[in-house]
């Protein structure tokens, strides 16, 4: 077939980007001025770029050695990306951002951190050791149109953790963890030992745990009675790492680019369940990775807010002439008790001040009476993006695909029955078969239709069906065919079965009591 089998689960949706934009502009044009007159990025973290806000979702593997994490997104993407190497030993020695592109193309680390058009410019700060073992691996691919994949080194185990890398991983994790939208923490179902290092790197995703899933990998080379086992094995060790009150996600899943033959097939069916709800995840990171964006950019807002009445009101009470030195002391001394007057004076929240030891640290560096004034129009129009222009925002953003009750997710009416067919042809067997199905033809029309999520209605696809002039009793034949999952909407690869079933009944043939196995794509076997 002309397409990726698995390119219907990351189709883009250009609301998401329209959102971005507004995001652009509301920051560059009422935050940013606020960040920069109150010396933020002194105390906080530098201003935002466009290519910070227009970031793709970032997912970011982790896990030791050899537990699949570069076979994963050979996977995803059914080819191997630029420079990727894959094998038992740690083969992966370095991270390696995978993004789209137009050819294929390794940009090295030292490069890829001052380059503008790219989000790793806050990566310089650890150095040539670092930027030396980090590159980025472009290629052209639907699957990272609308996501940027991080793979990292194997994480060492046993004696191996004692040998230097030479920068600090454990940071350079956080750094990334930071800006992630999904972390999966790699295992395999003989590999359940969690190692020092990866101890350390786990706990540096303290603050992220509603981004962190684990992926119980390669779970079919042990029957469901070991896998079982492995399981409750794996949840005790994570159990000693992780303290949260909550239970984390787990999937089970075997995700090889070429299934060895020594494999378990007992437990197929909950592993393809468990792979489902995988990819439905990643389908999903467009729309919570841009609400994440909406939310970072509020949580900065206030923050920078807060900020710019700190250093505004510690300026109004230096002296104009004398006795500056000791005046700055006086404050840095009672700081504390200067954050609870700025409370109250502009009825602030308690929880959006930073930590005064932290901020006492900042302050270190600076002359108080070299602070800019405070500027209420600048607090102005950081009040207008919270309260208008945000919220505005967040409301424009698509909402999923509701869930339909059974009477209505066939479109067409499933008591009418269809005429019989005098002139019966016998289509050859290949023609029930996926690959000769006209994906690319499909797509055009797919995308015209607006999914949402990867997914158009019943609704929506009653019209191009109809158009066939196919009797409505086959129609709804048809859907029940094409609508395997039966949750009354289609995805691209259903919606191309669809038109091909009644390519089928036009030409003459007959539409079988059952979709042929050999009619759905092979990931969803």
């Amino acid at each position: 077939m002309a397409n990726s089998k698995r390119e219907k689960d990351f189709n883009g949706n250009d609301e998401y980007k329209a959102i971005t934009e507004g995001l652009k502009k509301i920051y560059n044009q009422k935050i940013k001025a606020l960040e920069t007159t109150y010396n933020f990025e002194g105390f906080h973290s530098p201003p935002l770029t466009d290519s910070d806000i227009e970031a793709k979702p970032i997912v970011l593997l982790m896990g030791q050695y050899s537990t699949g994490k570069t076979t994963f997104i050979k996977y995803l993407l059914e080819r191997e990306y630029p420079g990727s190497h894959i094998g038992v030993e740690p083969t992966t020695d370095r991270f390696v951002a995978v993004m789209n592109g137009v050819e294929n193309k390794v940009i090295p680390g030292n490069a890829a951190a001052v380059d503008a058009q790219l989000p790793f410019q806050g990566l310089n700060k650890y150095g040539q050791a670092f930027l030396s073992r980090f590159q980025v691996s472009q290629l052209p691919s639907p699957v990272l149109e609308n996501m940027s994949i991080i793979d990292t080194p194997g994480i060492l185990a046993g004696d191996k953790q004692r040998l230097d890398r030479g920068y600090d991983f454990t940071a350079v994790i956080e750094w990334f963890a930071e800006r992630a939208d999904l972390i999966l923490l790699f295992f395999d179902s003989h590999k359940l030992d969690i190692s020092n290092e990866f101890k350390l790197a786990i706990s540096s995703l303290r603050g992220h745990e509603e981004k962190v899933r684990v992926l119980l990998n390669k779970a079919d080379m042990v029957d469901g009675q070991q896998l079982m086992r492995v399981y409750g094995a794996m949840m005790w060790s994570l159990g000693k790492v992780i303290q949260t009150p909550e239970v984390m996600r787990v999937f089970l899943g075997s995700f090889w680019s070429e299934k060895p033959p020594n494999v378990f097939e007992d437990c197929r069916a909950l592993l393809d369940a468990e792979q489902k709800d995988m990819l439905r995840s990643l389908r999903e990171l467009p729309h919570n990775a841009t609400i994440r964006k909406v939310n970072e950019i509020v949580k900065r807002a206030r923050l920078a807010k807060v900020h710019a009445y700190i250093i505004g009101h510690l300026k109004k009470e230096m002296p104009a002439m004398f006795g500056k030195t000791s005046k700055q002391n006086e404050l840095m001394e009672k700081l504390d008790k200067e954050f609870v007057k700025i409370q109250h004076k502009y009825h602030l929240a308690a929880g959006d001040f930073p930590n005064v030891e932290r901020f006492k640290v900042g302050l270190s560096v600076y002359k108080f009476d070299k602070f800019n004034n405070l500027k209420m129009q600048l607090i102005e129009k950081a009040e207008d993006a919270l309260s208008q222009d945000l919220p505005k925002l967040m409301a424009k953003l698509p909402q999923g695909n509701r869930v339909l009750p059974p009477a209505e997710r066939n479109p067409f009416d499933m008591t009418l029955s269809p005429s019989k067919n005098s002139n019966k042809l016998d289509l050859p067997p290949s023609y029930w078969d996926f690959s000769a199905i006209n994906k690319q033809e499909a797509i055009a029309q797919f995308n015209a239709l607006r999914p949402n999520n990867g997914k158009v209605s019943g609704e929506s696809v009653k019209p191009v069906l109809m158009e066939t002039g196919l009797e409505k009793a086959v129609l709804a034949k048809v859907w029940k065919l094409a609508d395997w999952d039966e949750d009354g909407y289609m995805d691209i690869d259903q919606f191309a079965v669809a038109l091909h079933l009644c390519k089928a009944v036009t030409s003459g043939g007959e539409l079988p009591d059952e979709l042929p196995p050999a009619l759905k794509p092979s990931s969803k076997l």
